[in-house]
């Protein structure tokens, strides 16, 4: 067990740094890995038992990004007034409750609102879960560190592609029911994992040489494309192979699982050639090949095709988390309160087009006949952009 800071005079726990790093991964597993993404392969499935006709299931997909925009907006807020170890319990228990509750179709609007609950809960435990518990790790670990708390996101798709189908086979109420009460064991898993002080600031020093607001503006914009970018992977690819190809939910799980290993993998792939390049560097060419990646199913059918698309889109949906937090860091160098800043402002940013992006596909798939060659061109036509912005901005590190 590490010492905490203590504060007039009370004394405050912090659990070891193995606890607190495995309270972060079950954050984001629990508010991405499984309260975003488990929805996913569950989409086909709702359209086939009739809960939901193919339309109305994409937007309840959208009610969840709409509602991690709210969080994303509200979490520092909500800190401020209760401490983060119990608004991090809290959100977690919101999914819990939220997966439970969308067992039953009372009705579009019930499942509705219940996916906001749990897309709101998703983007404050985002936002709070990494922050509260890296000031409490040596810093010579804490890259380390978040590398393991972002894999949650990539375990949570892997899990949701391999028990999901397993789960459907009793039904699709018992799905939900499975998905809630694995939230809940991760919720007690890492209930008494976070520390309940305030970590110690780090130092800071002056920056040498501010960065330029267009600068920071272009990040931003980027940013948020990739959001525009990332969707119809992120809502729409199981359906694709399930229904858009007619290979069942069994081939849209296995091809969500080539998603979720990505996920587990990118990060830290990334973040080491991020580190030997430079976080300029390696923006720009994710980004290039990735717009590739995600356009693909648009253009070709194979196997092949599908499994490097699988697999990219997977690495950079926590890999260009990484990467714009590390070109912060270049822009903004030794100074914790500016980087903070402009972290919230790209996150709000990335959350803000995610959810327009959502009802915008949403929206199209329902008035173009279904047409997922559409979606995915335009996500990675969204990419280009974000590059062709990168590229003409020049940042400077």
């Amino acid at each position: 067990m590490t010492r905490a800071p203590t504060s007039a005079g009370a004394a405050q726990r912090t659990p070891a740094a193995a606890w607190l790093t495995l309270a972060g991964l079950c954050a984001s597993l629990v508010g991405i890995g499984l309260a975003r993404f488990a929805y996913t392969p569950l989409l086909p499935a709702i359209v086939q038992a009739r809960w939901f006709d193919a339309a109305d299931a994409a937007y309840l997909g959208a009610a969840n990004l709409a509602g991690y925009l709210a969080g994303a907006l509200l979490a520092a807020p909500l800190a401020a007034r209760l401490p983060a170890a119990v608004v991090l319990r809290l959100m977690m228990l919101a999914v819990v409750a939220s997966l439970i509750a969308c067992a039953w179709p009372v009705s579009f609007l019930w499942i509705m609102s219940w996916r906001a609950v749990s897309g709101f809960a998703g983007g404050v435990l985002i936002v709070l879960a990494a922050p509260t518990v890296l000031p409490y790790i040596m810093e010579a670990r804490r890259g380390i560190a978040s590398g393991v708390i972002f894999t949650g996101v990539g375990l949570g798709i892997v899990l949701s592609g391999t028990l999901v189908p397993l789960l459907l086979r009793q039904g699709l109420t018992q799905a939900w029911l499975g998905l809630g009460l694995l939230s809940l064991l991760l919720t007690a898993l890492a209930w008494r994992g976070w520390p309940t002080g305030e970590g110690t600031a780090a130092a800071q020093e002056d920056s040498v040489q501010p960065p330029s607001a267009r600068s920071l503006r272009a990040l931003y914009f980027v940013y948020g494309l990739c959001a525009f970018g990332l969707v119809p992977h992120m809502i729409f690819f199981v359906d694709f192979i399930a229904r858009g190809l007619d290979q069942g939910l069994v081939a849209g799980a296995n091809y969500w699982v080539l998603v979720g290993l990505g996920a587990i993998a990118g990060p830290l792939l990334i973040g080491h050639f991020a580190d030997r390049s430079g976080y300029a560097i390696a923006l720009r060419l994710s980004l290039l090949i990735v717009a590739i990646a995600v356009a693909l199913p648009a253009l070709l059918h194979t196997t092949g095709a599908l499994v490097v698309s699988s697999v990219l889109a997977g690495a950079f949906m926590p890999g260009c988390v990484i990467l714009a937090l590390g070109r912060i860091r270049e822009l903004v160098p030794n100074d914790a309160a500016r980087q903070k800043s402009a972290w919230s402002l790209a996150t709000t940013s990335f959350a803000l087009c995610q959810a327009i992006a959502a009802y915008g596909y949403s929206y199209l798939f329902e008035h173009t006949s279904s047409d997922y060659a559409l979606l995915f061109a335009l996500g990675g036509g969204a990419l280009l952009v974000a590059l062709v912005i990168d590229g003409v901005v020049k940042q400077k590190a």
